[in-house]
């Protein structure tokens, strides 16, 4: 009788069938997440920057009577949806931008269009409830002076 010992195939050898399947498709997961999020906090960082979303939280972190709604501070409070374009100089922004303070949510309205360094406004406005406060006008009337 033959006691030798049989060497045991590597690790690979034997698992190789299903390892490389579920390594790749776990591989296609893990960078399509990666790219997503990458994509995600790309455009989110490109909007936060831009000048009609800085101009608005400006404006709306100085109204007296939104501040009494909605308290202070006012936060972005949720994922920034819209588009941000620049063709051949002409620019265009249209944001819907969720906000909160301690007392009240809302949603902040910003549509813009530009030429150049200069932006002017369509509309910007704060819905919180059934009231709306509108500081198209006096961004408007800021720009002028």
């Amino acid at each position: 009788m033959n006691n030798e010992l049989v060497p045991q195939p590597s690790w690979w050898k034997r698992n190789w069938k299903w390892a490389l399947p579920v390594g790749g498709c776990l591989g296609i997961i893990i960078f399509a997440v990666v790219l997503f999020t990458s994509i995600y906090f790309g455009v989110t960082k490109i909007m936060e920057e831009s000048e009609p979303y800085v101009e608005a939280f400006a404006l709306i972190h100085e109204d007296e009577a939104l501040l009494q709604v909605m308290g202070s501070p006012i936060t972005r409070d949720g994922a920034v949806q819209g588009s941000i374009n620049n063709k051949n100089g002409n620019k265009t922004a249209q944001m819907t931008i969720p906000i909160a303070g301690p007392d009240a949510s809302g949603t902040l309205y910003v549509d813009a269009y530009g030429r150049g360094e200069i932006w002017k406004y369509h509309e910007i406005t704060v819905q919180v409830g059934n009231q709306e406060f509108d500081f198209t006008d006096r961004l408007k009337n800021l720009k002028k002076n």
